[in-house]
């Protein structure tokens, strides 16, 4: 047999079998080829989750780190809004304090003004008890005492101290330096009292008092130390206004409307300068000659209404003298 014939058989039997097995490593590798890039593509996944990871956790961390910055900056607010509140809780009450020293200056102030009606008020009085006693001194001395004659003076007499009395308790009210208390007030009441401790200063300055009060007896919740403060601030104004005006006349008037009562005083002096109806208002301000009063009763009576919740307006309409409107709301029943 020749070399010929042999070699295709024999290169047949030795490739025929390797055919299938080439096959199956084909399979292998590309088996084990797509196992690899589902291994790396998983590496890469998890690497890429890992780094999302790390990622969220240094964000998490800057927040945590802006978080306690952002809670010590609170903290430091929160301190310096402590300090603040506590100044100006300080601030507050020396301004109330200083308040009341401007109010007590101001009734100091006023009550000296009054000096000379309030000596003859109490100088009446003590006339008339000495008038009294001078009497029953004689009826003793002639010895013609008369019991239903001594009993008499002695009632009178006893009238006289009363009335002293009362004119001496109601300064020392008055001028006293007491706590703030707000009460019911019968704000017809407290504009008389104020008007009794400056009657005589009017009658001798010839001022004709025109009085014209609400029958309903208005009651305000109020201070009535301090009301009545107001009301002398303006009867005093009033006072000097009238000094030297032709006609003599103050009206004092008190009416009730709606849920508020209604307090006007008006006079028949020159009347306030056009443009200064606002600035009367002002601490030390004043229209007066230099010496003559301080320029604080109309603050301080602006500032008393202004606490009471109320209002006060001044008003000066050419040729009819000055107004001045004070509404305070009626306490609630």
């Amino acid at each position: 047999m020749s070399t010929a014939q042999v070699a295709p058989s024999v290169r047949a039997a030795a490739t025929g079998p390797a055919e299938p097995r080439d096959a199956e490593l084909r399979l292998e590798v590309d088996r084990l080829r797509r196992l690899v890039q589902t291994l790396d593509q998983r590496l890469r996944l998890r690497e890429d989750h890992r780094r999302a990871m790390l990622h969220i956790l240094q964000d998490q961390h800057q927040s945590n780190l802006r978080l306690e910055h952002a809670r010590k900056a609170l903290i430091h607010i929160m301190d310096d809004l402590r300090k603040t509140t506590e100044e100006i809780a300080r601030r507050e009450q020396e301004l109330r304090d200083k308040q009341e020293q401007l109010v007590q200056a101001g009734k100091l102030a006023t009550l000296g003004e009054l000096t000379t009606g309030i000596a003859h008020e109490l100088n009446n009085p003590l006339n008339n008890i000495g008038l009294f006693l001078g009497n029953i001194i004689d009826l003793v001395e002639l010895g013609r005492l008369d019991k239903g004659r001594v009993l008499a003076d002695l009632h009178a007499a006893v009238q006289q101290v009363r009335k002293a009395t009362e004119i001496i308790s109601h300064l020392r009210t008055f001028g006293r330096l007491a706590p703030v208390g707000y009460e019911e007030v019968a704000i017809n009441e407290v504009v008389l009292r104020a008007l009794d401790l400056l009657r005589e200063q009017l009658r001798l300055r010839d001022i004709t008092i025109d009085l014209d009060l609400s029958t309903a007896n208005p009651v305000v919740t109020g201070s009535p130390i301090q009301l009545e403060q107001v009301f002398m601030n303006v009867l005093a104004n009033a006072r000097d206004a009238l000094a030297s005006a032709p006609v003599k006349v103050l009206r004092i008037r008190s009416a009730v409307s709606q849920e508020r009562v209604d307090l006007t005083f008006s006079d028949t002096g020159p009347g306030i300068p056009k443009g200064l109806e606002q600035r009367i208002f002002d601490p030390f301000f004043t229209t007066k000659e230099v010496g003559h009063g301080t320029g604080l009763g109309l603050s301080i009576a602006y500032g008393i209404i202004k606490d009471h919740q109320g209002t006060i307006e001044a008003s000066s309409p050419p040729g009819e003298g000055a107004t001045f409107m004070i509404q305070l709301p009626l306490a609630r029943q």
